[in-house]
């Protein structure tokens, strides 16, 4: 044989052992278990896992409802148990563990059998539940229990709804994303955007990079930081003190306590309802400042630097922005 035709035989040669070894390479198992757990009242629940989706909506009073999706692949390193046997080992006993209404999922303490091992949950629990759920790359869906709520995830985002008491919602990457939360809220992402309608308690957000909308419906103190995104607050009843970095700031509400808002590179718009006064202190580095109700000025009259009243004055709102426009309405 040539040389150059067993160069090509020895190639094809390779070509074949590669394909047929490549299912091995690639292999994985998949899996689920279901369970039903009996309980007598309000639940404490706690669930984690290490990669996979969480999603928690309520059913009827007395059991936890409790649905794994299994995903395993194969160990590069070698040994161990095969995806296979991983899968029949979670299903023949999930990770579940319960003391009267605690319950835990997800806790896996074989450090081996959870290797390369994605758990996703689909839980149905009593309106009367307290949550705490974790995911270190997952996105989270809660609706419909009573809470207290605090959930987290390294990578991914967070929707909650209908939830009756305090939400703690953190990602590290990854959009938040409530609506209708009867309690106060904190709501922190890395890097995503915050979302937040129908808010009946005090509100504290941070994020990053992205944008902050929040529409509060009942009185509480309004705290939102972000890095890089533009602001956007209603309904706000109480102290609000609203940054960003560069973007706009838009505040609409009635002061029971002092503003500030602020912006390093951005316009501010400040509505209050007619009939509620209010001082102001409003800077701009390079803009100017508009105001759409009379005013009584204090001090020397500037085109970026104003103190005043409106409507006879009232507690202080301070606005500042290092470029861009302040109108006040």
């Amino acid at each position: 044989m040539k040389p150059r035709l067993r160069w090509l035989a020895a190639l094809v040669g390779v070509i074949t052992l590669l394909g047929a070894a490549a299912p091995a390479w690639s292999a994985a198992a998949e899996g689920k278990f279901e369970r039903t757990l009996q309980v007598t009242g309000p639940v404490e629940l706690d669930v984690t896992t290490g990669s996979g989706n969480i999603t928690v909506s309520p059913g009827e009073p007395g059991r936890v409802l409790v649905r794994g999706f299994i995903h395993a692949s194969r160990d590069w390193l070698g040994g161990g148990r095969s995806p296979e046997e991983k899968v029949q080992a979670l299903e023949a006993n999930p990770p579940l563990a319960q003391t009267g209404n605690v319950v835990r999922i997800g806790y896996i303490e074989d450090r081996e059998l959870r290797r390369n091992v994605s758990i996703s949950y689909e839980l149905v629990v009593p309106v009367e539940t307290r949550l705490k759920s974790d995911t270190g790359s997952g996105s989270q869906t809660i609706q419909g229990i009573r809470g207290p709520v605090k959930a987290g995830t390294g990578s991914g985002d967070l929707r909650l709804s209908n939830i009756g008491g305090d939400v703690d919602g953190d990602t590290g990457s990854g959009d938040i994303e409530l609506d209708g939360i009867r309690g106060n809220v904190v709501a922190d992402t890395g890097s995503g955007s915050i979302r937040a309608l129908g808010i009946q308690g005090g509100f504290t957000a941070d994020t990053g990079s992205g944008d902050v909308i929040l529409e509060q419906t009942g009185p509480g103190e309004v705290k939102v930081d972000t890095g890089s995104g533009s602001v956007e607050i209603r309904g706000a009843v109480g102290i609000v003190w609203a940054e960003t970095g560069s973007g706009n700031v838009s505040a609409e509400g009635k002061p029971a306590g002092p503003w500030k808002l602020s912006t390093g590179s951005g316009s501010i718009r400040l509505r209050v309802p007619a009939g509620v006064g209010f001082d102001f202190h409003a800077r701009t580095g390079s803009g100017e400042i508009y105001t759409a109700s009379p005013i009584t000025v204090q001090g020397a009259l500037k085109r970026d630097d104003l103190r005043g009243q409106v409507r006879g004055g009232g507690v202080l709102i301070e606005l500042e922005t290092g470029s861009g426009n302040i109108r006040i309405e």
